[in-house]
């Protein structure tokens, strides 16, 4: 579907909330745009209405573009609950383009380390913080273990710290201020 600034809002960023979204940020005189549509295409039929493919012409729509960072084409963005979560830019063999849909598709890294954190029965101050939806208080839960943690320890608390950052987002607020907290308390 072509998507405008007048429709992105809605066509992508609301329609994200319930099946993810692809944007293929293209131009009509892009030849690796050209060479990569047929390729996005293709997958996304593969996938049977799991995903949806929307394409923004960026001479068309310099806002979302500028919005968005895109200083390159073809950039490609995958928008999961209202936000990016995960893209690229230039043309990819077929295979990487699967890569990425199932990385699109994939449940978000934080449920699947709750599921861990529950099984295994560490961290539980982090598993309810994470399991009422306060990845802030799990941050701080996780900062609190550090300092009494082992070299093995470190390591498992900076995994799950990244989970919680990939679930948030690369710009959030909260990631950007606990990355700072982390890597000066491992490091």
């Amino acid at each position: 579907m072509e998507v405008t600034e007048a429709t992105f809002e809605q066509d992508v960023v609301e329609r994200s909330r319930e099946t993810p979204v692809i944007v293929d940020f293209w131009a009509a005189w892009c030849g690796p745009c050209r060479a990569l549509t047929p390729v996005l295409e293709q997958e996304v039929e593969r996938r049977g209405g799991e995903v949806i493919l929307a394409k923004v012409d960026v001479d068309a729509n310099p806002g979302i573009s500028a919005a968005y960072r895109v200083q390159g084409i073809p950039a490609v963005k995958g928008f999961r609950d209202g936000r990016v979560v995960t893209e690229f830019v230039g043309a990819r063999a077929p295979a990487a383009v699967a890569s990425f849909v199932d990385e699109l598709l994939a449940p978000p890294r934080v449920s699947l380390l709750t599921e861990e954190l529950r099984a295994s029965g560490e961290l539980p101050g982090v598993l309810s913080a994470l399991e009422d939806g306060d990845s802030e208080l799990a941050l701080d839960r996780l900062l609190d273990e550090i300092p009494d943690s082992s070299p093995e320890g470190r390591d498992r608390l900076r995994e799950v710290a990244v989970a919680v950052f990939h679930d948030l987002g690369h710009d959030d607020p909260v990631t950007v201020a606990y990355r700072r907290r982390l890597a000066t308390a491992l490091y």
